[in-house]
């Protein structure tokens, strides 16, 4: 079962996402990050890969696309926050998007 992160978690899991351009929720526990791209197709098939182990890992992200630009925010709905399946989503989104 998913737990939430512990506080020691969030400071050594959560602090390297931060300096990677994601961001803290201010209305809930969530990461948030914006991705650009070149073009609708280099975006679409950035979700198409994270899509791909979202659902190998059960753990699907909210997100939206507008032409080159990908949203993203994280949470694991079943513990009302942060787990450690968010942090690994976000480390293989921030590969992906190299």
């Amino acid at each position: 079962m998913t737990e939430k992160l512990s506080d020691t978690a969030r400071k050594t899991t959560l602090e390297p996402l931060l300096e990677a351009g994601w961001e803290m929720d201010g209305e809930r526990d969530a990461i948030n990050k914006t991705y650009e791209f070149g073009n609708f197709v280099e975006a679409f098939g950035f979700m198409t890969k994270c899509a791909m182990w979202a659902e190998k890992w059960n753990h699907h992200p909210e997100w939206s696309n507008v032409y080159k630009t990908v949203k993203v925010t994280l949470t694991t709905h079943d513990v009302d926050g942060l787990s450690s399946l968010d942090v690994k989503l976000a480390r293989k989104m921030d590969g992906l998007a190299e």
